[in-house]
C-alpha cells in the first residue's frame, strides 16, 4: 500500500506579506509586492521592479527572534521565520518525537552579505569581515534554520536552479514514503542580491516595468526574495498525534529536457514530462485538476513553452491557471516551497488566485490565465509547476483531504 504524504503546517514570507496572513489578504486584494527596491543598493534600484520583503536584516532578526548580533544572512533570516512558522502551524510541540529531518533549497545562499564582504575586503584587507565568509555557501543556511528548529538528525541542501524547493518537497516525500523519515520540513528561501540581479540582467530577461506572466506583450520577469516551508508527515503520524492535516500532497515528478542552459524547449517537452511524471505517481488524473499555480515567469520563452505544455497534456480542457509571480515576483530556490504554500491555501480558502497585469492573449495559445479571483470555488486538487535552468522541471499537486 502507498504511503500518504501529508501537510500538516505552512509558513511563508515575501514581497506581499510577513506570514500566511498577511500574505492570504494580499493575494485576496490582488496587491502586488514588486516595486522599487529600497534594501537592495543597486544603480537600477529605480529602472528595475523587484519583489522585496519589507523589512531590513535588524527586522527580520525580530521576526525570527534570534540576534542581530550573529552573522547571519538574509537567506538564513527569511528561511528561518517560514520554517518556524511552518513548524508552529503544524503544532509540533517536540521537534523530535518523531524522526524529523529538514530539506532546503536555495540558489544563492549568503551572497548577499559576500557581496558586501568583499566591497570592504577591496577597501582594507584588514578590516574586512571574516566572519561573514561562513555565510556564503548554500548549506550553511539550512544548517542555520535546522538549529533554529532543534533539528538533530537528517537535513541537506537542494539547489537545482528554480525548482529547488519544488524538488526538495519531493524529496521530503520520497524519504518518508520509503520509510527513512516520519516528519520532513521541505521548502525554500533566497534573498535578494546584486548577483543575481545583475546576472539575470545579462541575460535580458528581467522586465523594467511590473512582468505580465502570458501576456502577448510579456517582456521578462521580475526578481523577488522570500521563503516558503511546508510540514510533511506520514499517515501513522497523523494517527498517533490526532492532528487534522491541511492537505495531501498526492503526486510530484522530475523530468530534465536538457534542451539549454537556461531556455526551455519549445515545445514543452521538459515541463511536459514533469507534469505527466506527476500525475503518474498517484491516483490523480489531469481531468481532476482545478487549478494551475504555474511556474510562470513572464519570459518570452517560458510562458510559451509552458503554456504549449498545459494545452499538451490537458488538450482543450486546461483547468484555471495563473502565476503568483506576477505578486510576488520571481523567488528563484524559493518559488517552490512558496507556491506550495499558496497552493494549500487556494485549497483551504477556496480561492483561485488571479494573474496580475494581464491584457493580451498570446497568438500561439488557445489559453489565458485567470484575471479576476475566483472566490468559494470547491479546490479540490491543485498542480504546481516549477521549472529550473537546465531543463529541471519539477511538478507538485497537493489535493484536499
Amino acid at each position: 500500500m502507498t504511503i500518504k504524504i501529508f501537510v500538516t503546517g505552512t509558513g511563508i514570507i515575501s514581497a506581499i506579506g510577513n506570514n500566511e496572513r498577511e500574505v492570504l489578504e494580499s493575494v485576496k486584494t490582488g496587491k502586488s509586492g514588486i516595486g522599487i527596491s529600497k534594501l537592495l543598493q543597486t544603480i537600477y534600484s529605480k529602472e528595475i521592479p523587484v519583489g522585496e520583503v519589507q523589512c531590513n536584516n535588524k527586522e527580520l532578526s525580530d521576526l525570527a527572534k534570534i540576534s542581530n548580533k550573529l552573522p547571519n544572512s538574509r537567506t538564513s533570516l527569511l528561511g528561518i521565520i517560514a520554517a518556524k512558522e511552518a513548524v508552529l502551524n503544524a503544532g509540533i510541540k517536540d521537534i523530535n518525537e518523531y524522526r524529523t529531518g529538514l530539506i532546503s533549497a536555495t540558489t544563492i545562499g549568503g551572497m548577499d552579505k559576500s557581496e558586501h564582504f568583499y566591497r570592504n575586503f577591496r577597501k582594507d584587507k584588514t578590516k574586512g569581515k571574516l566572519r561573514y565568509i561562513s555565510t556564503h555557501d548554500c548549506g550553511e543556511s539550512t544548517q542555520k534554520i535546522a538549529k533554529e528548529l532543534n533539528i538533530h538528525g537528517f537535513y541537506t541542501t537542494i539547489n537545482t536552479a528554480c525548482s529547488s524547493s519544488a524538488n526538495a518537497v519531493m524529496l521530503g516525500a520520497r524519504l518518508i514514503r520509503n520509510g527513512f523519515a516520519d516528519r520532513i520540513i521541505a521548502g525554500g528561501t533566497d534573498a535578494l542580491c546584486l548577483f543575481t540581479l545583475n546576472g539575470f540582467n545579462s541575460l535580458m530577461i528581467l522586465d523594467h516595468n511590473l512582468c505580465k506572466p502570458f501576456d502577448e506583450t510579456r517582456n521578462g520577469l521580475n526578481i523577488g526574495e522570500g521563503a516558503g516551508y511546508i510540514v510533511m508527515e506520514s499517515e501513522d503520524c497523523i494517527k498517533k498525534s490526532g492532528k487534522l492535516p491541511l492537505a495531501e500532497l498526492t503526486g510530484y515528478g522530475n523530468a530534465c529536457d536538457a534542451y539549454h542552459q537556461t531556455a526551455s524547449s519549445p515545445e514543452g517537452e521538459g515541463a511536459y514530462l514533469a507534469m505527466s511524471k506527476a500525475f503518474a505517481s498517484g491516483d490523480i488524473k489531469p481531468e481532476m485538476i482545478d487549478y494551475i499555480n504555474a511556474h510562470g515567469t513572464g519570459t518570452t520563452n517560458n510562458d510559451l513553452s509552458e503554456g504549449i505544455a498545459l494545452q499538451r497534456i490537458f488538450g482543450n480542457n486546461v483547468p484555471y491557471f495563473s502565476s503568483t509571480k506576477s505578486a510576488t515576483g520571481h523567488t528563484l530556490g524559493a518559488s517552490g516551497g512558496i507556491q506550495a504554500v499558496l497552493s494549500i491555501m487556494a485549497i483551504r480558502n477556496k480561492i483561485i488566485f488571479q494573474s496580475l497585469n494581464f491584457n493580451q492573449q498570446m497568438k500561439e495559445l488557445t489559453i489565458c490565465p485567470v484575471q479576476q479571483r475566483i472566490d468559494n470555488f470547491n479546490v479540490k486538487h491543485v498542480l504546481s509547476n516549477s521549472f529550473g535552468f537546465g531543463g529541471n522541471n519539477t511538478s507538485l499537486i497537493f489535493s484536499a483531504v
